[in-house]
């Protein structure tokens, strides 16, 4: 049965792509999942990303705070200018420069930490580069949103602020916390979580392209070159910077990955629940999500493919995309 789950879930930019396929040739399909719908699915996603956090989990950042802060800064400075300056560039129409930039300043990818256990990376260094930019984006995304994004239409922060609040802080720290008192609980209610995360993004995706099929068609070129563009500079300058402040390949390779990964599902949330004059503006977090993953596996499987595996880059690791009882398999089937 692990085996069919992790196959499900490893497939997931092929469910995204068939979801976003079916809603164009049939909108009903997926119109109906819209709303508060979205953000509840998206809060379970979270959810599941909290329960398989430790309170020792945060104690690691001690460990290696420069990694940690080099991350977090780049995540909000590289990934938001190059959104802003490519749909610039572009001339993207405002409500797609919109989500874009949206893209650009949500924090890591929940499915980073997959691509880094692939890619040999430095897995517990991933998961706590992706709890920090999450944590963080209650703060960041809203004010860097209403700085770059507002440039094309009012941007109301504090909207985003409470979104961000209702779908990442609550959720994680519920998860946390019920990891904390019951770790056993957790633990089996995880293993629901890889599945239950795909299910959620999928619609997510399909919802989307549901609501604007023909714009989407009339787009899709110019969204797959600026997201394209969007993620391989990220992953690009993630590496490249992280190597000339003298970190090791395996940590600037889990750097560039953790960079180069956006929180699609939350940025198309945030751009549905805050921009709904602009339906527009959700549309590139679909492109956002395919082309990462591409992009991302491709790097994945030459990483993997040039650099031997060492035992001091297997570490314990949880996922939000796949949970921490999954992965571990993995880990014990690979030794």
């Amino acid at each position: 049965m692990n085996k069919i789950l992790n196959t499900f879930v490893n497939l997931y930019p092929v469910w995204i792509i068939g979801s976003s396929f079916l809603a164009y040739l049939y909108p009903p399909a997926f119109a109906w999942f819209s709303g508060n719908l979205m953000v509840w699915a998206l809060a379970l996603v979270m959810l599941g990303m909290g329960l398989t956090l430790r309170v020792a989990d945060f104690k690691e950042i001690a460990k290696m705070p420069g990694a940690v802060l080099l991350g977090a800064a780049l995540q909000y400075t590289v990934m938001p200018l190059t959104a802003y300056f490519i749909s610039k560039w572009m001339a993207l129409d405002p409500a797609l420069a919109v989500g874009l930039i949206i893209v650009g300043c949500c924090p890591g990818g929940t499915a980073s930490n997959v691509i880094t256990y692939l890619a040999r990376g430095h897995l517990a260094l991933s998961i706590i580069m992706t709890t920090v930019s999450t944590l963080a984006a209650i703060i960041a995304t809203p004010l860097l949103c209403q700085a770059l994004a507002g440039q094309y239409v009012p941007v109301d922060a504090w909207g985003l602020f409470v979104t961000t609040v209702q779908v990442v802080l609550i959720p994680v720290t519920l998860g946390v916390f019920v990891n904390y008192k019951f770790p056993n609980v957790a633990a089996k209610v995880s293993l629901a979580g890889p599945v239950i995360s795909v299910w959620a993004i999928v619609f997510i995706a399909g919802s989307i392209v549901a609501q604007s099929a023909s714009t989407v068609a009339e787009n899709a070129l110019q969204l797959f070159i600026a997201a394209g563009l969007l993620h391989i500079v990220g992953f690009a300058l993630g590496f490249a910077i992280a190597r000339l402040f003298r970190y090791d390949y395996a940590i600037s390779r889990t750097v560039s990955i953790e960079i180069g990964m956006q929180n699609g599902g939350l940025a198309a949330v945030l751009a549905k629940r805050n921009f709904p004059m602009e339906p527009l503006s959700a549309v590139p977090a679909v492109f956002s999500s395919v082309m990462q993953t591409l992009i991302g596996g491709i790097l994945a499987a030459y990483w993997r493919w040039k650099t031997a595996p060492r035992p001091d880059q297997i570490q314990r690791t949880g996922i939000a995309d796949a949970p921490s009882p999954i992965i571990n398999q993995k880990i014990e089937n690979e030794n």
